[in-house]
């Protein structure tokens, strides 16, 4: 492995523990973000650190302020969620109808491989690094189904509405896999058939249901939250 190749694998690894801090409030919401402190807790340079917060900046999780380093994002409230939920209303329903219309073999086949992914990695609950996978892969089949849609305008809307999630700090309760990944099914099942309002449908459906899924951390900091990364 070059030294490149072994700066990417600590960036990407940096970046996602301190993602994992601020999405469980190890960071806590609005807390000042000190790359000193961070560098020290996970026992790395302060560079992979910087190229971490830069990339967690146009996720929604941190944010630089000039001459004043980086802060977490303070938490977006339960009616800014429902102002997303509905944006995601008016636009993935449309995805996935056109997606049942012009979606090739590739896309399909690209479908089913994450609906079947996520059969294997079904873990969800309450903390960032136990869910982070199968949050991925919802957010994979999300962005796959709107680019098969054949609309790029479209397929990047989707895609930004779903960046913006992140800003709620979602976690995802426990035994929820089972029906997300039967509400993907249905999509796609839709979307095999060539059979857009059936696809647009079941979107709206299993929107409405990751809605009422999905919530907001409301718990206090821990005493612990603000130490660490965050002095």
């Amino acid at each position: 492995m070059t030294d490149r190749n072994r700066q990417d694998v600590l960036t990407d690894r940096v970046y996602e523990a301190v993602k994992a801090m601020v999405m469980d409030h190890e960071i806590a919401p609005g807390a000042r973000v000190s790359i000193e402190g961070l560098a020290r807790q996970l026992d790395v340079s302060a560079t992979p650190v910087r190229e971490a917060l830069a990339r967690l900046e146009p996720d929604g999780l941190v944010v630089k302020r000039p001459n004043a380093g980086y802060r977490a994002t303070d938490l977006l409230d339960p009616e800014a969620l429902t102002d997303l939920f509905e944006m995601r209303l008016l636009l993935e329903p449309r995805a996935a109808s056109l997606a049942a219309e012009n979606a090739s073999e590739d896309d399909l086949r690209l479908l089913a491989s994450v609906v079947e992914r996520m059969r294997r990695h079904p873990d969800t609950g309450e903390n960032y690094s136990v869910y982070r996978r199968f949050a991925l892969l919802d957010q994979e089949f999300h962005d796959a189904l709107a680019r098969a849609a054949g609309r790029p305008l479209l397929a990047d809307a989707v895609s930004r509405l779903h960046a913006h999630l992140h800003m709620f700090r979602l976690n995802s309760a426990p035994g929820a896999a089972g029906p997300t990944i039967d509400e993907h099914q249905r999509i796609l099942d839709a979307v095999v058939r060539r059979s857009p309002e059936r696809a647009a449908e079941a979107m709206a459906a299993h929107l409405r249901s990751s809605r009422v899924r999905h919530r907001p951390h409301t718990s206090p900091p821990r005493p612990s939250d603000r130490r660490g990364g965050t002095r």
